[in-house]
């Protein structure tokens, strides 16, 4: 008569449970060997993206030079070549109206606006002499010295309002808006507000603080233009708030500085960095 099977040792059970956990855990802690290494990689790669613009830079090249290709280049070049000749134009003549109505109408907010025309007029022909040359196209320090004098001219715009808007605010001067005051800041506004989309896409494509730059001072005239209008319609339902168009000159003399003093914080000390690798002469 067969005896009956033994029960297995207590030894030999442990065993098993330790190799049936060791199996179940294996590939779980393959797993987790797998995903440490592909966090480290893409760690590696987020912090090489973050290098390559400043390691192109300091090679005295901009992003642009390792985007496009040289025709691509040079036809993007072309067209903020354009696109300046036109802000050009049509700038100077808003600035040389908004100064005729801030003097006739009293107008901090017209006077603002025009000082910012003025100041794009000036940033679009510094944009000329930055993409002038076809070979400098992708230089750092070309761009540095561009986005340097635009930071100067963005702080003496700065004074220049704050003077305006503060004396009208001392004199209590009273904001009137007539037919003509109206179609200007209308298309004023319009037309900034252009040519501000489109600097800033020429000026992504090409990677240029210099055009994203001058597109920001478009906008801002875009905001000064309608400015006026707001604060005319507010005077009118509401005459107590009589100084909104010298407080919007204000914010917007305080916005202007603020972006003067950082681009010349970011530019200046490049300007020495990017000088040996100069070679658009």
């Amino acid at each position: 008569m067969d005896s009956p099977a033994s029960d297995p040792s207590p030894a030999a059970t442990n065993q098993a449970v330790t190799e049936a956990r060791d199996g179940q855990f294996a590939p779980a802690s393959g797993q987790q060997k797998e995903r440490r290494k592909m966090d480290r990689d893409t760690e590696m790669r987020i912090s090489e993206s973050a290098q390559f613009g400043d390691t192109v830079e300091n090679r005295g090249l901009l992003e642009s030079s390792q985007k496009l290709k040289p025709h691509e280049a040079q036809s993007y070049r072309k067209k903020a070549l354009w696109v300046s000749w036109i802000s050009i134009l049509i700038t100077l003549s808003l600035a040389v109206v908004a100064f005729t109505v801030s003097v006739m109408r009293h107008s901090a907010s017209s006077f603002g606006f025009a000082f910012d025309a003025t100041l794009d007029v000036l940033s679009s022909a510094i944009v000329l002499w930055r993409y002038s040359n076809a070979a400098a196209v992708h230089s750092a320090h070309r761009e540095n010295i561009a986005c340097a004098i635009l930071g100067v001219i963005f702080l003496i715009s700065t004074l220049c309002i704050y003077g305006k808007a503060i004396h009208d605010l001392a004199t209590k001067l009273l904001p009137e808006v007539d037919d003509f005051l109206f179609s200007v800041s209308i298309i004023s506004g319009i037309l900034c507000s252009i040519l501000a989309v489109v600097k800033f896409m020429l000026g992504r494509i090409l990677t240029s603080k210099a055009l994203i730059t001058d597109g920001f001072n478009s906008l801002v005239g875009g905001i000064m233009a309608f400015s006026i209008l707001i604060s005319a319609e507010v005077y009118n339902h509401n005459p107590g708030v009589w100084y909104l168009d010298g407080t919007i000159g204000i914010l917007i003399g305080m916005i202007i500085l603020a972006y003067g003093i950082k681009l010349l914080i970011d530019t200046v000390p490049r300007i020495k960095q990017t000088h040996n690798y100069e070679s658009f002469e």
